[in-house]
């Protein structure tokens, strides 16, 4: 978070956004794709009276929870598995075993080993195809590359998407957004998705909530100063106002009033047609948690304060990336019902899925934040403070505290497993940890936007 010294009071939205919020000038280029003088593509209708399970460009539509759901088909080179299946075999599938260092891993997720094959070690990433140094030490599972074909089409539609739908940046910001590599990202995350159009629903979503980030909060305008307000009116993209008929006209106009907006409504617009009700207002939900986690940080960027370590993980619990992983089922084609997603046991497994994944983005964003303006907080910085480490030996126990989290959320995951064996609840657990591991592929292969210090 920038040093709120490094930004005046903005009482509204932040320049760079604002800009975002202008139409081109009359005379001006028309966007890529585009012929002059064509008119903007119009945000896809409200969702209120949409009915669900209806992909917004004709997907395939989502399945019930208590059928099978049809099997993506399998990449070259991956041992091909049912999606659904008796409790017994798929309980079997995922416990084969304690996780842990040393040990047959707990393989809730398709991991680069055949079935009971010790864990991939970083090691053994670093040996693969893929690109980018894995952090010594850490605790991880490697993964198959993802499909170019479906990250090719995936990436060319969102990319359509954000400059033709809801123009969400200037032609210099381009490279930026064609280095952060969410087509990537999304396919290796969601391995399950049966179409393009499921993995369009993540990576939609993905690209808005990014937008926010960075406008609203860090690198393009962002400040702390007035960040409250600005996230309140962006959360009304995804939570409708419902107010008077004198009133309405003007918040509806003020949802098309910047890029952060505009990528909110638009990408939560295609998520509450594709979904069921109970699983858009699951991810609000989720989006308010995250919502709540910028404020605390906002904050203590404010006031200039240095949180206990306690004290920054319980902030990064709610900054944090939950919303990913808790849309699993949304983009796998099925649904977890409502009353099985809220049990405690589930949702410790997603806190501790968000808590891990994000400590992964603290360590591979490290020498990022230290480049970048201003004081950025991250756990190596806290624990260094806090705990009167070196640099080093920060970074080294935040390796060990995501280590930690890591192994707790597999145990928490095959708790359930064996507690509640229902073939939705297996899936969904499987698709949670293939989100883990694939957001664990995507932060160490983007060199464009990551590098590892320099401590081994």
């Amino acid at each position: 978070m920038p040093d709120p010294d490094l930004s005046p009071p903005q009482p509204s939205v932040p320049a760079a956004a604002a800009r975002l919020g202008s139409r081109p000038p009359a005379g001006s280029p028309a966007p890529r794709g585009r012929a002059p003088g064509a008119a903007v593509p119009a945000a896809p209708p409200a969702a209120a009276h949409a009915a669900p399970f209806v992909l917004p460009t004709g997907g395939q539509p989502l399945v019930s929870a208590t059928a099978p759901a049809p099997a993506a088909a399998p990449r070259a080179g991956s041992a091909p598995a049912p999606l659904a299946a008796p409790a017994a075999s798929a309980l079997e599938r995922i416990l084969r075993g304690p996780g842990g260092l040393g040990t047959a891993a707990l393989s809730l997720a398709r991991r680069a080993g055949g079935p009971g094959s010790p864990a991939p070690r970083a090691a053994d990433a670093a040996e693969g195809k893929t690109a980018g140094r894995p952090i010594p030490g850490l605790y991880f599972h490697s993964v198959p590359d993802p499909d170019p074909a479906r990250v090719a089409e995936v990436s060319r539609r969102v990319k359509d998407w954000a400059v033709d739908e809801v123009e969400l940046f200037p032609e210099e910001w381009e490279g930026q957004f064609d280095g952060f590599s969410v087509g990537r990202y999304m396919v290796a995350c969601h391995p399950d998705a049966p179409t393009v159009d499921h993995l369009m629903l993540a990576t939609r979503l993905m690209i808005a909530e990014n937008a926010v980030d960075d406008c609203y909060c860090e690198d393009h305008g962002g400040s702390p100063v007035g960040l409250g307000g600005r996230l309140l009116l962006a959360h009304t993209a995804l939570d409708p106002l419902h107010t008077t008929a004198e009133y309405a006209p003007a918040w509806a106009e003020s949802l098309a009033s910047d890029a952060p907006r505009r990528a909110y409504r638009s990408a939560m617009d295609y998520f509450a047609r594709s979904s069921t009700p109970s699983q858009a207002d699951r991810y609000r939900h989720d989006m308010a948690r995250l919502h709540l986690g910028y404020l605390a940080e906002a904050a203590w960027a404010e006031t200039g304060h240095t949180p206990q370590v306690w004290e920054y993980l319980a902030m990064r619990q709610f900054n944090n990336f939950r919303p990913c992983p808790t849309i699993t089922d949304s983009v796998g084609g099925y649904e977890l019902p409502a009353d099985l997603h809220a049990r405690p046991d589930m949702q410790r497994v997603i806190a501790l899925a968000g808590n891990a994944t994000t400590l992964v983005n603290d360590l591979y964003s490290y020498t990022k934040e230290l480049a970048a303006p201003g004081r950025h907080l991250n756990l190596p910085v806290v624990l260094a403070e806090q705990e009167k480490l070196s640099e080093r030996d920060a970074y080294l126990k935040a390796v060990e505290v995501h280590n930690d989290l890591m192994h707790a959320f597999e145990s928490a995951a095959a708790e359930l497993a064996a507690a509640c064996p229902v073939p939705a609840v297996l899936r969904f657990l499987k698709g949670v940890a293939a989100w883990v591991d694939g957001n664990h592929y995507w932060h160490q292969t983007n060199t464009y936007r990551y590098s590892l210090p320099d401590f081994w």
